[in-house]
């Protein structure tokens, strides 16, 4: 009966779904197959089973001292047991199959259009949990059909899952943190963030912990826990990046050429394109042994700012010396007065 129900399967109802424009119907075909093949089989061996007559079998006293008499004294109440657990089974096979196919066709196509890897390691994770979770109760409610005391064997579940949960604790909180990193997206991979002391790129998401490769080459795996806890610095999220230079020039500078300096600072901001129009050049300080300049400005995003700072602080150097403003560097003047 069951090649014959396989056999329709194949050659009509699978035939009929493939011409359908959307393929839920192809997968749960496929999915639900061999769950509604077996119901059915099922359904015919116990109506076939309803027909016979049982009669009671002898049992010695040491079968019955041996706890088969509950069994076997009563055929028809074992067989109906048996075949309220294997109904159960098959819901719950049914149920399980139809849950992975919902998940194949609807949430599998959305984690592969995603940038993020981590969906991608937690779908597995969520499918063999949901699982997991729809068996252990399909077998509960089958074992309860079945005429067993499953209060016993759900307060060991209990019991069991606080002893995990205790042990595991540290796992169970990286593997929110994951999640945490997932729905939040405070970063991803290729990104630079900073985080408890460590400033790097972001290399591999994972389930329990993310690994950073330092600006020094090394690779730091950090517990994914550790960024429920801390505060996550995106580097690349940045509009742009701040430079602030404080020069100092020398005290004989005339105000003419402290203000030469600060037009030059201001040319040279203006004429290079990887800078942002809104720098600030003052005059903020007078110093021990110097007049202090500040000067703040903005590198473009997605410019090499060590390339930038350099063509900066280059033409500073070269301008500067052209106009003849001295930099100064720290001296010290000593007046010695004679001893009458």
């Amino acid at each position: 009966m069951g090649k014959i129900l396989f056999i329709i399967s194949k050659l009509i109802i699978k035939k009929i779904t493939a011409k359908t424009k959307t393929n839920l119907d192809d997968i749960i075909v496929d999915k639900l197959e061999e769950p509604v093949i077996f119901g059915l089989v099922l359904g015919a061996s116990w109506y076939a089973f309803s027909l016979l007559k049982y009669a009671a079998p002898t049992l010695t006293s040491g079968d019955i001292e041996a706890g088969i008499e509950i069994a076997y004294s009563h055929p028809e109440q074992f067989v109906n047991h048996l075949f309220n657990f294997l109904l159960v089974v098959n819901i719950t096979w049914l149920i399980s199959r139809l849950s992975d196919a919902l998940i194949e066709e609807y949430i599998v196509p959305l984690t592969e259009k995603s940038e993020s890897d981590l969906d991608d390691q937690l779908l597995p994770i969520f499918r063999k949990g949901l699982r997991l979770i729809i068996w252990i109760m399909g077998i509960i409610i089958g074992l309860n059909n079945a005429g067993y005391d499953v209060g016993a064997v759900i307060a060991g579940l209990g019991i069991g899952g606080l002893a995990f949960a205790l042990a595991a604790q540290d796992t169970i909180k990286n593997f929110f943190g994951g999640i945490m990193i997932f729905a939040d997206k405070p970063f991803q991979i290729g990104e630079r963030i900073q985080i408890g002391g460590i400033d790097g790129t972001v290399k591999e998401i994972g389930i329990r912990s993310t690994r950073i490769e330092t600006l020094a080459g090394r690779i730091v795996t950090v517990p994914n826990s550790m960024f429920s806890d801390d505060a996550v610095e995106n580097v690349d999220l940045e509009p742009s990046r701040k430079v602030m230079l404080n020069l100092g020039l020398t005290y004989d500078m005339s105000a003419e050429q402290m203000e030469r300096a600060m037009a030059v600072l201001s040319e040279i901001a203006k004429n290079n394109p990887q800078v942002k129009d809104d720098f600030s050049v003052g005059f903020n300080a007078f110093g021990d042994f110097s007049l202090g300049i500040l000067f703040i400005y903005f590198i473009k995003k997605g410019e090499d700012n060590l390339a930038v700072q350099t063509a900066v602080n280059l033409a500073i150097l070269k301008q500067f010396g052209t106009a003849g403003l001295e930099m100064a560097f720290p001296t010290q003047t000593v007046y010695h007065k004679g001893m009458q």
